[in-house]
């Protein structure tokens, strides 16, 4: 058996699409919501299985990979958030880059030496890295329209993989995976009428228009914290929020919080554009917290836990860093 395990956001989504544009396999899908990232526990493994795993820590995933390892298991391993030490293993072919400035489809670009490099400029778009994603496109002749197709594209994609459960979202990322698939250039799935694109954006504007009609629960120089309600709307927009947020005020932090119905909170760091640091080490402080530099979350933060949520927040970003 061949697993393809992929976070469900759109870097996850195109890195392994990019794969599967040059490399066709048939593949069991393992995939989530974007947080959804301890995808390797899900795997029954056998002796001779392989995997291929985009866009997920490989810290989260050390007891899984040493598995997959152990039964006999080759694995592919491509990725640019927190990884710990790598193992040396001779079934492991590991591509790890912790590059603020990367993403894990601009990781498989590279490998495929720009084969289908439209699409992994949509990825860099959708994960925000839009100066990167901006110099790419310029650097592939794109003209400023084509620019703005890109981004809306990759933001849409993104935006689907928000959610605490697969009910949250409009399609399964699986099943976004394999719409995707019929598309070798992104621009097709734009002109496409019957592609995922105008539902998504359809919806995105009615989310979007949602959360930019509330104030800030919290505003310095230093830190924006937004709270959204426990709604599936929120789940839904809350990264991209954030996103969004971040390029309006590149010197500022920014929070996103979501209510969980269960009384905690969901949290979206973004940090500063401008000092892409610090946000992966700040939500790891807290349980169920963890990310990158540039972007990380905290999967349920007590109400009590706020206000030092805040000060670790204002704490950093007023120090040296």
């Amino acid at each position: 058996m061949h697993y393809d395990v992929f976070n469900g956001d759109a870097d996850g989504i195109i890195a392994l699409l990019q794969l599967r544009l040059a490399q066709p396999k048939e593949a069991t899908l393992v995939t989530g919501v974007k947080r959804d990232i301890q995808l390797l526990d899900k795997l029954s493994l056998r002796d001779n299985d392989s995997l291929t795993v985009l866009d997920i820590s490989m810290e989260k995933n050390k007891a899984g990979l040493k598995s997959a390892l152990n039964i006999g298991a080759e694995v592919f391993y491509a990725d640019h958030h927190k990884s710990g030490e790598v193992p040396e293993h001779s079934r492991l072919e590991a591509h790890i880059n912790l590059d603020a400035n990367t993403c894990t489809a601009l990781i498989i670009d590279q490998l495929l030496e720009g084969r289908f490099h439209y699409w992994a400029i949509t990825a860099a778009y959708g994960d925000n890295l839009v100066a990167k994603a901006d110099e790419l496109a310029d650097l592939a002749g794109l003209t400023a329209k084509q620019q703005e197709q890109l981004k809306d594209l990759g933001v849409l994609i993104n935006y689907n993989g928000y959610g605490s459960k697969l009910q949250d979202l409009h399609f399964d990322p699986a099943e976004l995976f394999t719409e995707l698939l019929a598309y070798d250039d992104p621009f097709a799935v734009i002109a496409d009428q019957n592609s995922p694109y105008p539902i998504l954006k359809a919806a995105y504007q009615r989310d979007m228009e949602q959360a930019l009609s509330i104030s800030p629960k919290y505003k310095s120089d230093t830190l924006g914290l937004f709270e959204l309600p426990n709604e599936a709307s929120s789940r839904r927009i809350s990264g991209v929020y954030g996103n969004l947020l971040a390029n309006r005020s590149p010197g500022t932090a920014h929070a996103v919080l979501t209510a969980n119905s269960d009384g905690t909170y969901t949290v979206s760091l973004r940090a500063p554009l401008n000092n892409k640091q610090g946000a992966g080490d700040i939500c790891s402080q807290f349980p169920s917290g963890g990310g990158r530099a540039a972007a990380a979350d905290i999967n349920a933060l007590e109400k009590g836990q706020i206000e030092a949520f805040i000060q670790s927040v204002e704490s950093y970003y007023r120090s040296e860093h």
